[in-house]
């Protein structure tokens, strides 16, 4: 189960996921108000979108899953694991965001004006259409949404196998910031050659390490590939990295 960031749909999601569906049932669902889905009579917050993400799951049948995110999408997946904890077999969080690494907007924005030459080419169209769509009001009660999340405190509800996966390009990500993960069995992370929307810019490497991820191998890069895959430390005593 793929989910999108900010604003956007899961259009971008896509290249990851298609390398994906070959071998496991995969979705790409756009969350409400956002892509090509229909908007809600008033601005959710992240419980909310989690709740409906959840929907979806029970339309389509889904009743447990690895749960993919890019971006905003991971702390959405910290909810699920939060409030519906039997819904999700695995997590991966990708270019995590959402956290007080990206806030005030002040900051988030300029991070995101960073990453923008950093991102293919092709991705303008998609991020443009969506978010043009998507609207300077409800951006902000997103936004707002966002920063009233506890992401930090629901960090310990992550007690399934857990991947992050960054990008050394990604001015959204800190790496230093990895402690936040510390004292949490099963948390995994790698950092990986790439800006922020690595799910549309490095799909193979993003794929290969999901697979690994589910089958329990090693989180290494394919053989000939050109891609690196360097393994983050996680403390393994709260306090000793950067809340």
């Amino acid at each position: 189960m793929h989910v999108h960031g900010f604003g956007i749909s899961g259009s971008y999601l896509e290249p990851t996921a298609a390398l994906l569906a070959y071998r496991y049932p995969t979705y790409v669902p756009d969350l409400p108000g956002m892509g090509r889905s229909t908007s809600p009579e008033r601005p959710l917050d992240l419980p909310a979108l989690a709740r409906a993400l959840i929907a979806y799951c029970d339309e389509v049948g889904v009743q447990r899953a690895t749960f993919v995110g890019n971006s905003l999408g991971c702390p959405l997946i910290i909810e699920v694991a939060s409030t519906f904890p039997d819904r999700i077999e695995r997590a991966v969080l990708v270019s995590p965001a959402g956290g007080p690494n990206n806030q005030p907007i002040g900051r988030a924005l300029k991070q995101m004006v960073l990453d923008g030459p950093r991102e293919e080419v092709s991705m303008l169209p998609i991020a443009a259409r969506d978010y043009l769509r998507f609207g300077v009001l409800r951006s902000w009660a997103l936004f707002r949404a966002m920063i009233a999340y506890p992401t930090l405190e629901r960090l310990p509800d992550l007690v399934m196998p857990t991947l992050v996966i960054g990008g050394d390009r990604d001015p959204l990500v800190d790496f230093n910031r990895v402690g936040v993960f510390a004292g949490l069995s099963g948390v995994d992370v790698v950092k990986v050659q790439g800006a922020h929307a690595l799910n549309y810019s490095r799909p193979e490497i993003v794929a290969a390490l999901i697979e690994a991820h589910i089958e329990g191998r090693p989180l290494v890069a394919p053989a000939g590939s050109r891609s690196t895959v360097e393994h983050i430390v996680v403390p393994s005593q709260p306090g000793a990295g950067h809340a």
